[in-house]
């Protein structure tokens, strides 16, 4: 009987200094691009490779050649990124704002910190040295921060050299925003054809070089038409029932035959699947389907509603239809979020939102709804000749302001986006108030794009309840 053979330590040095040269490469080219994402893939897949010690020299031999191949690759599409062990080496990127930072193998996104304005050194040093402890035994990850990129989940299968992709979901939240808080949605409704082709290549690439017997999820961000790899997990994800259900395909019980040596290209058989490539298929999805977060901030109180980069949902609801609107508003429902189709809208957004606003504010307006405005976000809508009625921030009045609105039941929706801890003494206390009066709030620009989309689709048409087979009959009538 052969023994598995353990990694000597020769070996996991030469391992560990890969990994440390591709990082020091990607630090000594932040200057000039700043333009990275992620390497901590890197990281994890080297780390894997030294403590599995599950095949022995092949298992040596075959992560030196991926690590070889992943560097070849530190480009555009997987970005590039670094850490740092000191105070002061963190110094030279404090020009690269906003970025991204985290303990360097923390997998939990609560140490997770987007940092915009730190300007005041005191500032900097107290969030390095104290807040993450900073040192030699506990360096940080610093990654450039993509603003308005979209970000994908990808769930797939492989038997280790055929895939299937379950579903391409795009997130309607942009990226930075934790997957298991932004709702998704299948088909994605903003990609182009290359973007979704490139998405498919990269996961088959990703699966057959893992070696992935079983599931597979893959997170990506899209921007300015360039795919980043965000991180890619060989483990079913919390989206895989989401997605089953909205294909028809039982992803956990295909993946389990396979694991138990069955052959994917047998079990797709029965499946409406199509082939995109040699050896690779993707479901088709056959109607609309939205997942949303449910959050538990009725039941916390004090808690700020606000998304960001840690995770605060505790369950999820789907709603599904014939079209995004209708899908979208569906899942609202579900998820305790019963959105307006007449009323009055309250919106203030932080400066760098003001532009976009301007969309959504005027098709509300065209949808009859009446808009307030805080005093910046008002002269822009009025700029626009978008009427908005002025309403006073709460520390510009104590009682006659949008709390007192809210609290007499004359306000219906509440869009408000979050512009740093210097919204505490106003956003954060409406959008606390909004979760306590029960009043319907969105925290983000793209929510706010998928929720007018809703309305209109629920006022210029029907909202009925389907049973899955009746729905499906409907789609292929309608095409």
């Amino acid at each position: 009987m052969q023994t598995k053979k353990s990694l000597i330590p020769q070996e996991r040095e030469t391992i560990y200094q890969t990994i440390k040269t591709i990082l020091q490469t990607a630090r000594e080219k932040a200057y000039k691009q700043v333009n990275f994402i992620m390497v901590e893939a890197y990281w994890n897949i080297g780390k894997q490779i030294v403590e599995e010690e599950q095949k022995g020299e092949d298992r040596a031999k075959y992560g030196s050649y991926l690590i070889k191949e992943l560097s070849k690759r530190l480009s555009e599409e997987f970005g590039r990124g670094f850490s740092t062990q000191s105070l002061w080496n963190m110094r030279q990127f404090y020009n690269c704002f906003p970025i991204l930072s985290t303990l360097w193998r923390e997998l939990s996104w609560s140490h997770y910190k987007l940092i915009i304005r730190l300007k005041d050194e005191g500032a900097r040093a107290w969030y390095m040295e104290e807040a993450v402890k900073v040192s030699e035994e506990h360096p940080v990850l610093i990654d450039k921060f993509l603003e308005d990129a979209i970000e994908l989940d990808v769930d797939a299968i492989c038997d280790g050299e055929s895939v299937l992709i379950g579903a391409i979901m795009e997130h309607i939240e942009e990226a930075g925003v934790h997957s298991g808080d932004s709702a998704t949605v299948i088909p994605p409704q903003t990609l182009p054809k290359e973007i979704i082709d490139t998405v498919i290549d990269y996961t088959a690439k990703l699966a057959r070089s893992l070696n992935i017997v079983g599931l597979l999820n893959v997170q990506y961000a899209v921007k300015d038409g360039v795919v980043y790899v965000l991180e890619a997990n060989p483990r079913a994800s919390r989206t895989v029932p989401y997605v089953s259900k909205s294909v028809g395909i039982p992803l956990a019980k295909l993946a389990t035959k396979i694991m138990l040596g069955k052959k994917l290209e047998e079990l797709i058989k029965d499946y409406d699947v199509e082939k995109v490539a040699e050896k690779v298929w993707i479901a088709k999805p056959k109607y609309v389907s939205i997942k949303e977060a449910v959050f538990p901030f009725q039941k916390l109180p004090g808690v700020d509603p606000v998304l960001g980069p840690e995770m605060k949902s505790t369950g999820e609801a789907i709603g599904i239809d014939k079209d995004f609107g209708r899908a979208y508003y569906k899942a609202q429902l579900s998820a305790n979020m019963e959105l307006p189709v007449f009323g009055n809208v309250f919106i203030s957004v932080r400066d760098r939102d003001k532009k976009h606003i301007v969309d959504v504010a005027k098709k509300l307006h065209e949808l009859g709804f009446t808009i307030y405005a805080t005093e910046g976000t008002a002269k822009v809508l009025r700029d626009n000749d978008i009427p908005a009625i002025l309403v006073k921030k709460i520390s510009e009045s104590p009682n006659d302001n949008i709390l007192k609105l809210m609290r007499d039941g004359k306000i219906h929706l509440i869009i408000n986006t979050s512009s740093g801890k210097k919204a505490k003494s106003d956003g954060y206390y409406i959008r606390r108030a909004a979760v306590d009066l029960g009043i319907p709030y969105i925290t983000t620009i793209p929510g706010a794009k998928a929720a007018v989309k809703a309305i209109e689709a629920v006022k210029t048409g029907e909202l009925n309840v389907y049973s899955l087979d009746e729905l499906d009959a409907r789609i292929k009538n309608r095409f």
